[in-house]
């Protein structure tokens, strides 16, 4: 049960690499978002997609069942309204219809597949609502406006700044799964593929560079699962901790040391380090690698991580009256 002023909601991403589920009871009035249940699964919906185009059988099948227990879960929790967004990987693939149908029989709602302004602007919101309402954000010592936020997906990255008449945001289609399934082929990757994955990043921070003011960013905002992995290995963490790693911040230069010391590891040995979790072995030197590139490129001395993004703006959507409230029959 919701604390009085506040509503559970359930929020799901569904990510080109992993599906991810917040329960979580919001209180608007103070910007607060209390944690309920948050569960993240490897599930690689988009495998192939980039070379194929279609979601494939075996993915659909794995995609499928995880959200069987999400619903088991949000039912047993209470929460009065759920929104799922999917992402790159559907966006991409001819047989969305199929993906769509299978959402609404597990979930009894309709997934929202987001472009990639809206994808930008949600992870926006998720990972600066805190940062501006107390933890930072012009305070002394704090994170300093404007920010420049960069969430790492499986398929695509986006970039989203305040330009001061509003959010300026754009997606470019680098993922840690999209470079590694394109280039990074080699155990561990050879230099000819590492070079072929940064000419792939540059040309879209090209872009990047041409359609937002990231240059007028003072914060760089770094989220989701590669970032945060990243942010671990960074502060040479035992294990994977998220109260450690949310806001901490790392240095350009030891983003730079992670990213070489991960590319010239093999799998086994990114196996063997307790803070990789076993669904981004393959594919986090590649998005680590966008990170190193684009700290370079914007010339940003340090980035502050942040574990609260898309999924998190996804849950203040359903209480700002920012998306539909979708309430299957015996949530309302």
């Amino acid at each position: 049960m919701a604390a009085p002023g506040s509503q559970r909601v359930a929020a799901i991403d569904c990510g080109t690499n992993s599906l991810r589920l917040l329960v979580a009871d919001l209180d608007p009035a103070r910007s607060v978002l209390a944690d309920v249940t948050r569960r993240m699964e490897i599930v690689r919906l988009g495998q192939g997609v980039d070379a194929t185009g279609r979601l494939a059988p075996e993915a659909l099948a794995r995609t499928f069942g995880m959200l069987e227990e999400y619903e088991r879960a949000i039912a047993d929790s209470g929460a009065t309204a759920v929104r799922l967004v999917a992402t790159s990987a559907t966006r991409d693939a001819a047989n969305a219809a199929e993906f769509a149908a299978g959402v609404r029989r597990i979930l009894g709602v309709d997934p929202e597949v987001v472009s990639g302004a809206q994808e930008a602007e949600l992870s926006y919101c998720g990972a600066t609502i805190e940062l501006r309402s107390g933890e930072g954000g012009g305070s002394p010592g704090g994170p300093e406006l404007p920010f420049l936020v960069v969430d790492i997906g499986g398929g695509s990255t986006e970039y989203v700044t305040d330009d001061g008449s509003g959010l300026a945001a754009i997606s470019v289609d680098i993922g840690c799964v999209r470079l590694t399934e394109r280039h990074l082929h080699g155990d561990p990757p050879g230099e000819d593929e590492v070079v072929a994955a940064v000419a792939d990043i540059d040309a879209a921070l090209a872009i990047v560079a041409h359609a937002i003011p990231v240059r007028d960013a003072r914060t760089l905002v770094g989220l989701a699962g590669s970032v945060t992995t990243l942010t671990g290995l960074a502060l040479d963490l035992p294990e994977y901790d998220s109260g450690a790693i949310h806001h901490a911040r790392v240095s350009a230069s030891r983003v730079h040391e992670v990213t070489a010391g991960l590319l010239a590891m093999d799998r086994a040995q990114r196996s063997a380090i307790p803070v990789i979790h076993p669904g981004r072995v393959d594919v986090i030197a590649a998005g680590a690698l966008i990170l190193d590139r684009t700290m370079s490129r914007f010339g940003f001395a340090d980035m502050v991580a942040s574990e609260h993004d898309i999924l998190d703006g996804i849950a203040w959507s359903l209480v700002t009256g920012t998306a539909q409230q979708n309430s299957p029959a015996g949530r309302a």
